[in-house]
């Protein structure tokens, strides 16, 4: 019997030790930015200068000729193809942390193979790694004092932002359980909303970060070696509006035009939406935060983001 008390104590100090040493993991509060390929920079700064209106800022990575501001610290960034052959031109996907040495520390202990920290121009520290399907995505920490060198300012009224929040970026995924693994059980994300082109399938599945309101999303059940235009429609990022006719205003005082695709429409999740297209095909959706009808396929499970 006292052998079995000495057993048991030792095994609720070990188990205690553990939990000690194990470190929780640091906070992840939302998209930083995203940063995409092109082989025609003058309409990418035709679609993001002139339609929708963002102020061009000094690109802070190697290599990159543009960047375009959303909002405040948010971005949306560019670099010369190295392959324009390629059909894939989304680059990274860029997550912001309060503690990027933290994160670091508790990715390695997770078994994740993690690079050092870099610094950047704008004094932001960074890591970046692979998830299972090779998706290039960063972590970053702000140095909340650093200024951003922004080109044309952007708050008068004669070219108004179209939108201040990045609040989702979507990516091709094909093995949703080891995508799952490193987002959901490792990184800490949550459900947010899941549906598809028809009731009972799944098609696109969105988790939030753990931290707030922006989100990632699945691109699921697409050809396993897509062409440039369908890549370009799944690797997307979206940008937050809060009323959709106001945001379409806005475009028409661009001199944009509803044509094709490119037109306002509600979404399977219930929410407005109006998709435009860069010189690569790349899609960005503008977004209404909140819904305006019961979305198909499942509830939300989260909060929805806001201004």
């Amino acid at each position: 019997m006292k052998k079995i008390a000495v057993l048991l104590a030792v095994a609720i100090f070990q188990i205690g030790a553990r939990a000690q040493t194990s470190s929780p993991r640091p906070r992840i509060l939302g998209i930083d930015h995203v940063s995409f390929y092109t082989t025609a920079p003058d309409g990418v700064k035709k679609l993001y200068g002139e339609v929708l209106g963002l102020a061009s800022a000094e690109p802070v990575e190697p290599g990159s000729t543009l960047r375009y501001m959303v909002g405040g610290t948010q971005w949306v960034g560019y670099s010369p193809a190295p392959d324009p052959k390629s059909t894939d031109r989304m680059d990274h996907v860029a997550l912001t942390t309060d503690n990027v040495t933290a994160l670091r520390k508790y990715l390695v202990a997770q078994g994740i193979k993690v690079p050092q920290i870099q610094e950047r121009s704008d004094h932001s520290r960074f890591f970046g790694v692979e998830d299972p399907e090779g998706h290039r995505i960063e972590f970053v920490e702000r140095d909340p004092k650093a200024p951003i060198s922004i080109h044309g300012h952007r708050s008068d009224a004669k070219v108004p932002w179209v939108s201040h929040n990045l609040i989702h970026a979507g990516f091709l995924v094909y093995r949703r359980d080891a995508e799952d693994h490193f987002y959901r059980d490792i990184l800490g994300f949550r459900p947010y909303w899941h549906g598809g082109m028809k009731d009972g399938e799944t098609d696109w599945v969105s988790l939030q970060v753990p931290d707030g309101t922006d989100w990632l999303e699945y691109m699921l059940n697409q050809p396993q070696h897509p062409d440039l235009q369908t890549t370009g429609v799944m690797n997307h990022i979206s940008l937050g509006v809060a009323d959709m006719k106001k945001a379409q205003t806005i475009l028409e005082s661009h001199n944009w035009k509803p044509h094709g695709d490119e037109k306002a429409q509600l979404g399977k999740d219930g929410k407005w939406q109006l998709n435009v297209y860069g010189p690569d095909l790349t899609r960005v959706e503008l977004m209404e935060f909140k819904p305006v009808q019961k979305p198909c396929c499942s509830d939300f499970t989260g909060p929805h983001p806001s201004e």
